[in-house]
């Protein structure tokens, strides 16, 4: 989920600090990061595009495409969807981005439109909806939600309808995300104040915790290739998924058992909310934040 409208200048004795954000790829074979894109603007979520072409963030409301042989910030057209939140991910096929917005409804909706850009056409009925993840074949997608006063995991068909509820007892359930061949649900769940790594099958059944340990665990995406899958780790006793904090991104086997770091780095809330792997499984986008005096 998202929080938006972040400010992105601090001013302290006189000096005007300009936080920046930093639009990465990592290479999981070689270990090594490559700056795309540097920006003064708060840009978030990056999603890899399956034709291997260009990343999609979003910043202020709106959504960008940045080309890998041009890097900019391209504005995407989304209509009247002007409150856009970090919430949104390309179709399977490429050819439909879906998007979270609250330009017309109380709390974020889901809703999808051409990736070149266009008129959105809703799919939940019921808000807060966020998107996390497409099903592998395209025709459905999770995404958590409240429902009756609960966060929860749901599914739904790609045109909104037959939403089916997959978790109960949880106090908090987020970033869902379907593994390569579709058979698992990858997503983070809270209990009594910490918050691991769990899978389901699609029907939700089937549950297993894959993580326990001292970090705060969100935000679980499963490589295309079905051999890694990477997460946000927070420390120990962080609530929620704050932005602004030393955090890691840590890799593990979509299997389970020992994780491995990553990148330590400064971010939370935007790096990695979204699926952002590159279409072979071999790398993936993420955003780090800093600042300079201007």
């Amino acid at each position: 989920m998202t929080q938006t409208g972040l400010p992105n200048v601090a001013v302290s004795r006189n000096l005007c600090r300009v936080m920046t954000s930093a639009l990465c790829v990592y290479d999981i074979t070689t270990g090594e990061t490559q700056d795309i894109l540097r920006t003064d603007r708060h840009i978030e979520a990056p999603n890899w595009t399956p034709d291997n072409a260009a990343l999609i963030v979003n910043a202020d409301g709106r959504l960008y495409r940045v080309p890998f042989d041009a890097p900019a910030l391209d504005e995407i057209d989304t209509g009247f969807a002007t409150q856009i939140n970090n919430d949104h991910g390309v179709s399977p096929d490429g050819a439909t981005l879906a998007i979270c917005d609250k330009t017309h409804t109380e709390g974020s909706c889901i809703y999808t439109l051409p990736v070149g850009g266009g008129a959105p056409q809703r799919v939940t009925k019921q808000v807060p909806s966020w998107f996390h993840g497409w099903s592998p074949d395209g025709a459905r997608m999770a995404y958590a939600a409240v429902r009756d006063g609960t966060f929860c995991i749901c599914t739904c068909a790609s045109d909104g309808s037959d939403e089916q509820r997959l978790t109960q007892g949880f106090d908090h359930t987020d970033g869902p995300d379907y593994t390569p061949d579709g058979a698992w649900i990858w997503f983070n769940g809270e209990e009594r104040g910490t918050s691991n790594l769990y899978r389901m099958r699609p029907d939700g059944s089937d549950l297993e915790q894959m993580t326990d340990d001292a970090t705060v665990d969100w935000f679980p995406h499963p490589s295309p290739n079905g051999r890694d899958l990477v997460y946000l780790a927070y420390p120990e006793g962080t609530t929620g998924h704050p932005g602004g904090l030393s955090v890691e991104l840590r890799l593990m086997g979509l299997t389970g058992g020992p994780s491995r770091l990553a990148r330590t780095l400064f971010g939370g809330q935007g790096t990695i909310n979204v699926p952002s792997w590159a279409p072979e499984g071999d790398r993936f986008a993420f955003v780090h934040y800093g600042e300079h005096q201007a």
